[in-house]
């Protein structure tokens, strides 16, 4: 069975290299974009499992680009992730409204990580 495609949308270095050690370790193929516009154009040229999305990134923001996917016949039914430091109170209902699937507030947890790809990656 070939190795589950993960599309992770961020654009701070640190945040990339740390999900990337992660996941990699743990067999996924990891594709990654540093915008949200680039995000939206390898999702759907590549059509990844999921997608792990920031919110906050330069360009269009995550929200814009979740919304762009999901209009998107070919990827609207990926699964995606927000991931986002502004935790605030009411930002999981704004996010999952705006398209998203699930949400992750950073710094990220390494066993909430893994758990919310296996949810939603079967």
């Amino acid at each position: 069975m070939p190795a589950k495609r993960i599309l992770y949308v961020e654009d701070n270095f640190q945040n990339k290299r740390l999900v990337r050690k992660i996941l990699s370790a743990r067999g996924f193929n990891v594709l990654e974009a540093d915008d949200g516009l680039t995000g939206v154009e390898l999702a759907i040229k590549e059509i990844p499992d999921l997608i792990l999305m920031d919110i906050s990134l330069p360009g269009i923001d995550g929200i814009e680009a979740t919304q762009r996917i999901k209009a998107h016949n070919g990827t609207s039914n990926i699964p995606i992730i927000a991931l986002t430091a502004n935790a605030m109170r009411g930002d999981r209902e704004r996010f999952i409204a705006a398209g998203c699937d699930d949400y992750l507030p950073k710094p990220i947890s390494m066993t909430e990580l893994l758990d919310i790809i296996n949810k939603h990656v079967v």
